[in-house]
């Protein structure tokens, strides 16, 4: 009985920490997302002579934002 108790618990905390791993990864893949991949793809669009996409890309993303922000506050 003690040992079927343990493995309840055992499976029940190993949920636990699958759950809170997926939500630590999203939350890392946001962050990643936000600060570099997406400053970098807009630069990298720039750099490579793809100006006319980068800068409606640019202009959304901060309409976006300047919302984003405004709903937030």
């Amino acid at each position: 009985m003690l040992a079927f108790l343990f493995f309840v618990a055992l499976i029940w905390v190993a949920f636990k920490l699958l759950t809170l791993s997926f939500r630590a990864a999203w939350g890392i893949t946001k962050i990643l997302f936000t600060a570099i991949f997406v400053p970098a793809i807009i630069v990298f669009l720039f750099l490579g002579g793809l100006i006319f996409l980068a800068i409606p890309i640019l202009i959304i993303l901060g309409i976006v934002a300047v919302v984003w922000m405004a709903l937030r506050a």
